[in-house]
């Protein structure tokens, strides 16, 4: 449990704009996404829902999806030495607040109040964990339509820590998607803490943004002062709130169980056979060779290797060979490879004017090339593997990469309908599994872009 007060100036927002926090892949929220989906939205206090997810209520509403929620506590002890209010006093004009909060972001949506005390939900688990069971039994929907949206599991507050580690344990028990949000993480973390740079994103327009400043207004006992007198001073003052007027809200996303993209266990085998048949329907299904976002995805790529030439290329899924013409260009000698035979054809038929380029059917990681290299390339490859397969693929890289070599990954960051990782898991294992050092780092909306260098003496 870290430690912190509202007091602490904390990591600023100006800190955080420059973290790369805006690049976060986008969380696909539409009305196809959202058909016959409910969300369960827990708070552990008045206001929680406005500053960590007052923009997605906003957002739900506008697309017609159920909303219901629940507040766990009246946030009374929120000024415990005030000489004007008294606990039961500001529970009510906080309870007052949250329905007014309620009535610019989702009017009409039926809330529940549980009436735990401030601070101590750690202590009452049991009547939190039925209350969101509860909530979802009266929906009635099958686990992948139902969302439970709970405060960050880790976000240092002892009342948001215990809900979302309740919501946690319901979502992962039923299958429920979950996404989550922090709050006092902003204050207390720093761009260097790892955990928000797998969460996701959801962008707010202009309205979703007026309709949650409006609901942060609406908690007035919370962003005003009850009075002039000692005891009684803003509890989230202007610079905390700078972290929630952003165009865009920040989430932990957990997908249901069983939810397109929640990872039913395949791997390079069912790649190899999924993309023959695309490539056999279509000479280039992904309009590699002619959009203008596969362009400049190559153009950066190709720039960010830190080499002009390479003596020994090897890239791995190289599909129709878009990518592998501009590397092999830049190689003595390149070698493609691509667990599709279909793609493969056409890769060949691309580098066949380049002596020193060949092209190879491989399966990997089952399989692998021959020989050493000094630069290898993994593009939109990684997220079709396994975990164990990409573990072994990486062991692979380690051992064939010359010492001081490059090895570039460059990934979409959005889930990958059908298979358990996408981008941002892959680099993020690499990373881990690797230790090399980072040579440099692109990060947008939609994919991520990093190159690494082996170290120059090899243990």
């Amino acid at each position: 449990m870290v430690s912190f007060t509202h007091h602490d100036a904390g990591t600023s927002e100006e800190d955080w704009a420059r973290s790369g926090l805006a690049a976060l892949p986008e969380l696909p929220l539409d009305a196809g996404e959202l058909a016959g989906t409910a969300f369960i939205v827990l708070a552990a206090h008045p206001d929680d829902e406005s500053l960590g997810a007052g923009g997605l209520l906003s957002r739900l509403h506008g697309l017609g999806a159920e909303v219901r929620l629940l507040l766990c506590t009246a946030g009374e002890a929120s000024h415990p030495d005030s000489p004007t209010a008294t606990p039961e006093q500001l529970a009510a004009l906080r309870l007052r607040e949250f329905a007014g909060a309620l009535g610019h972001l989702v009017p009409g949506a039926g809330w529940r109040f549980l009436g735990l005390p401030d601070g101590k939900l750690a202590e009452h688990r049991e009547p939190v964990l039925a209350a969101i069971h509860e909530a979802a039994a009266a929906i009635g929907k099958p686990a992948a339509r139902v969302v439970l949206v709970a405060p960050y599991r880790n976000d240092g507050h002892t009342d948001h820590d215990a809900l979302g580690s309740a919501a946690a344990e319901v979502a992962g028990a039923a299958g429920y998607g979950l996404l989550e949000y922090p709050i006092w993480y902003w204050l207390w973390a720093g761009p260097g803490d790892p955990a928000w740079q797998s969460w996701l994103q959801v962008p707010l327009s202009p309205g979703e943004e007026r309709a949650k400043a409006q609901a942060m207004a609406a908690h007035t006992s919370q962003v005003q002062a009850l009075s002039d007198q000692p005891g009684d001073g803003v509890l989230l003052p202007a610079a905390f709130l700078e972290h929630f007027s952003r165009p865009w809200e920040t989430f932990a996303w957990h997908r249901p169980a069983g939810a397109a993209g929640s990872g039913p266990g395949y791997g390079a085998a069912d790649a190899e056979a999924l993309f023959d048949a695309v490539h056999t329907r279509n000479e280039d299904p992904w309009q590699y060779a002619t959009s203008w976002y596969e362009r400049r995805k190559r153009a950066l790529t190709l720039a960010a290797l830190p080499e002009p030439r390479y003596t020994a290329g090897l890239e791995i899924g190289c599909s129709i060979g878009t990518l592998s013409l501009e590397l092999a260009e830049r190689c003595d000698t390149f070698l493609a490879v691509d667990a599709s035979s279909a793609a493969l054809a056409h890769a060949a038929v691309r580098l066949e004017h380049l002596p020193g380029a060949q092209t190879r059917h491989l399966t990997v990681p089952q399989d692998w090339p021959e020989g050493a290299f000094d630069l290898i390339v993994v593009s939109e490859l990684g997220y079709y593997l396994s975990p164990a397969e990409l573990a072994a693929l990486f062991e692979r890289v380690e051992a064939t990469l010359l010492p001081g070599g490059t090895l570039a990954l460059c990934h979409w960051r959005h889930p990958i309908d059908g298979w358990e990782l996408d981008g941002d898991t892959v680099h993020a294992a690499a990373r881990q599994q690797l230790r090399w050092p980072g040579a440099g780092l692109h990060r947008e909306r939609d994919f991520v872009l990093e190159v690494f260098r082996a170290p120059e003496q090899l243990p």
